[in-house]
């Protein structure tokens, strides 16, 4: 049959953003080209995708539909991570199942009987196994995979298909009627479904063919002609060259590509000098005048990733005679009845208030509306920065990562930030990748440099609020403290619209210590009290390295709307640095201060706020 896609609707949304990792598996969703309500969100998309796996054993054909990853309860039921979507179906339908089990590392297949099921789509689902009764029954199976036969899949209606039929099918040129290759694989990208596409080599049998991703919505897939074993597309210019690596393209589309990359670096080169020529900064351009080709390729960087919107903030706060906030004063004045108390000593009983609120907050995470934005700082050190080499900072993150903050079968749902210094970015991305994210969900994990300003020189003189140079193509900058991160996190707009589509609506904020706990009691009372913001004291409580907020959503969205969001404090400090003087650099050693570093308060955001909007964990 063939099939046109209404042009009513424009694209596409996701609704499902689980990873899967399986041998021999073949990705089988079923894709819907109708306007129609989706399982897994509210959403009304053309294309869904139906997600479950087809594997092969050497019996049958099975269906992968979910992941036993937990315990629930003391009656032997197992959570579930559904990988379908029929979950009502597949986990609430009694009937038979099969758990596929590694066994001394040999692949079996068990067949069991499901009793019955209940969960909410989107979401993690309790299941109830026939025979299984006790704890020690269903810790038997955790890591198992729940199977169904091929042949239980769900019929479906005319003009809807599984994409395990696509496979293999020929890709057509509208336009030109040629065929330009085969879909080796549909994958859901965690934001659209993207035919993976093999094309056709134009020098020979011999060559190895490209692969190239293609957008599964309307614009781009117009016809899908199921009989004939085809796929018609319309794609845009330069779609299908875009992601060609550049080894297998020709020398002429090398060229091409480098000359556009190096004229839009060159755009955004000039944005970004013109800024720092509107701020008097000019002198930091000599740099351009000597060195070698790989210390101006430096400067250029530093150039393009100076953030001027925040320096000239700073310089404002320079001028203004109090760029701070009490945060005792903001403490002392929220109301009482914002005020929850705890003892932190783990023999106290837990009051019923707490444990509500526990559970609360507990259940906000497993939905994945609490985001978590952690603050490494030097919590892993190593002398070479490279942190994938050393079991010792592997085993300390983890455990850290043990000390209350998360559980591990609630992590997946958890949206994870991380900031950490600048050298550490890379070492702590293959930290992570390296130890399977934590069991995070890598789609759902960002990490982030720490935010840094130039030291200003200060006093009087011709240095003075000039930017001072580390070398002639270095700037000389610092972290500006704790107030960076959320200069991070509202700066960053595809950060927060992302965690805005994955339906977060907290984002807790702490620095990774062992006093990082009790996330999810803060969250609770965040919640049950309708505030914006929560804070967690201690006792003996240190404001900048032992901070525990959390912000609601619609905050943070109002405050990336206000100019001065943050405030900032200039703090002298004698600092060396070098000058151009009479075409020769030359090294300036202070005797006295003669410069400011920028320092930044996470609490500096509280100041328009309320103090009724703002609620307290108290365990001091």
């Amino acid at each position: 049959m063939q099939f046109r896609a209404s042009h009513r609707v424009a694209g596409k949304n996701i609704h499902s953003r689980r990873k899967h990792s399986f041998s021999g598996g073949l990705l089988c969703n079923s894709l819907r080209f109708r306007k129609r309500a989706l399982d897994f969100t509210h959403a009304i998309v053309r294309i869904s995708a139906a997600q479950e796996v087809l594997g092969t054993t050497s019996d049958s054909r099975f269906v992968e539909t979910g992941y036993v990853f937990g315990v629930h309860g003391l009656q032997g039921e197992v959570k579930v991570k559904p990988n379908t979507d029929f979950p009502e179906l597949r986990f609430s339908t009694p009937g038979t199942r099969w758990l596929k089990q590694q066994t001394s590392g040999t692949e079996a297949l068990k067949e069991i009987e499901l009793v019955e099921g209940r969960g909410r789509a989107g979401q993690n689902w309790i299941v109830k196994f026939n025979g299984i009764n006790t704890v020690e029954q269903a810790q038997k199976l955790v890591g198992s995979t729940i199977l169904v036969t091929d042949q239980d899949r769900p019929t479906l209606e005319e003009g809807e298909f599984y994409t395990h039929d696509l496979i293999g099918m020929k890709v057509i040129l509208q336009e030109s009627g040629e065929v330009i290759g085969t879909v080796a694989a549909v994958i859901n990208s965690g934001a659209s479904d993207l035919l993976h596409v093999e094309l056709r080599s134009k020098n020979g049998a011999g060559d190895s063919c490209p692969l190239v991703w293609i957008p599964f919505v309307e614009a781009i897939v117009p016809i899908v002609v199921l009989e004939k074993n085809e796929i018609v597309i319309t794609p845009p210019k330069g779609l299908l060259e875009l992601n060609i690596p550049r080894h297998e393209r020709s020398k002429k589309e090398r060229r091409e590509l480098e000359w556009k990359e190096r004229k839009k670096f060159q755009r955004r080169l000039i944005a970004a000098k013109k800024k720092l020529c509107e701020m008097d900064q000019q002198h930091v351009f000599y740099g351009f005048r000597c060195g070698e080709k790989d210390q101006k390729d430096l400067l250029a960087d530093q150039i393009l990733s100076l953030n001027s919107r925040l320096l000239q903030q700073a310089l404002q706060n320079m001028k203004i005679s109090s760029a701070s906030v009490d945060l005792f004063h903001i403490l002392t004045s929220v109301p009482t009845s914002n005020i929850l108390k705890l003892h932190d000593d783990h023999h106290a009983p837990v009051s019923k208030k707490h444990l509500k609120l526990q559970r609360g907050g507990c259940a906000l995470m497993r939905e994945g509306k609490v985001a978590v934005v952690l603050d490494v700082g030097e919590t892993v050190k190593t002398s070479d920065t490279n942190l994938t080499s050393c079991a010792n900072d592997s085993d300390l993150l983890l455990e850290k990562l043990h000390q209350g903050l998360l559980k591990h079968e609630d992590r997946y749902s958890v949206p994870l930030v991380l900031v950490c210094p600048r050298h550490l970015v890379n070492s702590i991305q293959g930290l992570f990748s390296d130890n399977d994210y934590f069991a995070f969900d890598p789609n759902k994990f960002w990490h982030f440099g720490e935010a840094v300003l130039p030291v200003i020189g200060g006093l009087e003189g011709e240095n003075k609020d000039k930017i001072l140079m580390k070398s002639p193509w270095e700037f000389l900058q610092t972290s500006i403290g704790t107030g960076g991160i959320i200069s991070l996190i509202l700066s960053q707009d595809s950060l927060f619209s992302q965690l805005s589509e994955l339906g977060v609506e907290y984002i807790a904020v702490c620095k990774l210590t062992e006093r990082c706990k009790n996330i999810h009691a803060l969250a609770g009372l965040v919640a049950s009290s309708k505030t914006a913001v929560g804070i967690r004291v201690y006792k003996d409580f240190e404001p900048e390295e032992d901070f525990n907020l959390l912000f609601s959503m619609s905050f943070l969205s109002k405050l990336m709307n206000q100019e001065n969001k943050l405030l900032f404090e200039a703090v002298p400090h004698s600092s060396s640095f070098v000058k151009k003087v009479d075409k020769e650099w030359i090294d300036v050693v202070p005797v006295a201060q003669n410069s400011y570093k920028f320092h930044c308060s996470i609490y500096s955001c509280l100041g328009s706020i309320p103090s009724s909007n703002i609620c307290v964990l108290d365990s001091s």
